[in-house]
């Protein structure tokens, strides 16, 4: 679901280099999909391609979905390559691995990615954005409470990133049993050496539908509004929230038309209606406000 990424970010102004981790016919959420799957070897070639143009300097380096743990090593070596040239450079990392349903995790790539994300790529990121079930794997703590949720936020914290958004969880919300919760935290070290940290929850209107994408929509409008908003977490938050909650409202009601009354859309009729959207990317009305804590 990379296009994501990509025309979302060119719409609020990034000039993006895309490359496929995966070139598949269609997403996952699919019956059937057929393709290829990016090895380490042909993601270095892509990478010395542009260091040969002295073209490989970069402000930000998001990534996504990944089946591939040598990938995945080798975007570690590229990241820190590109720090090097670049300290100011910005890791946004969604640490794609599986999710809960019905309250029951499970893992949709190769189990031996876990260690690689763990182990090497939290450490290299600035920004994470996994959910809870994957917030859940890379500590090896599970997460009932919103306290155990900041617990598990600060030890996320301590391996490296400096923000971390918990993008959904399955804790009750304050609003009620109709809204999904996401939590964030920002902690910067200050001149003085001492450390400050934001803490929020944002509780936005549950979609009855199952979406492909979203993540990857969240992680890209992430990187988006923090860039424009780096040091205000809250604000940065209502705007990815606010802009996703137009995407999936308009998809769902297109979708719920092309499949008729009575009938349950399928995955085509699903697709996030990005395009039709524009205008709530590049300018969301807020429509969901994050809580301080």
């Amino acid at each position: 679901v990379l296009r994501y990424f990509c025309v979302l970010l060119q719409v609020l102004g990034f000039e993006v280099d895309t490359v496929n981790s995966v070139q598949f016919s269609n997403h996952t959420g699919y019956a059937h999909w057929k393709g290829q799957v990016l090895n380490s070897d042909e993601l270095h070639e892509l990478y010395e391609g542009l260091k040969l143009n002295k073209v490989n300097r970069y402000d930000y380096v998001l990534t996504g979905y990944t089946r591939d743990t040598s990938f995945l090593a080798m975007v570690v070596d590229i990241v820190q390559e590109l720090k090097q040239q670049n300290s100011n450079l910005v890791y946004v990392c969604d640490p794609v691995m599986g999710d809960k349903w019905n309250g029951e995790g499970s893992m949709y790539v190769p189990k031996d990615l876990l260690p690689v994300y763990r182990d090497k790529v939290v450490p290299v990121a600035d920004i994470i954005t996994p959910n809870q079930f994957e917030a859940e794997l890379l500590t090896g703590r599970k997460i009932h409470t919103e306290k155990e949720a900041l617990e598990v936020m600060d030890m996320l914290h301590a391996m490296g990133p400096e923000t971390v958004v918990i993008t959904s969880s399955d804790l009750q919300a304050p609003l009620g049993n109709n809204y999904l919760i996401a939590l964030g935290s920002h902690r910067k070290t200050k001149a003085d050496g001492t450390k400050m940290t934001q803490r929020i929850r944002v509780e936005s209107p549950k979609v009855d539908a199952v979406f492909v994408g979203t993540g990857d929509l969240f992680a890209a409008m992430l990187l988006a509004w923090t860039h424009k908003h780096p040091n205000n977490l809250k604000v940065a938050c209502e705007k990815t929230v606010s802009a996703m909650q137009h995407v999936l409202q308009r998809t769902i009601k297109s979708a719920k038309a092309q499949a008729g009354e009575g009938n349950k859309p399928n995955s085509a009729q699903l697709e996030l209606r990005m395009v039709q959207s524009k205008k709530d990317i590049e300018n969301p009305e807020i429509i969901v406000k994050a809580t301080v804590l």
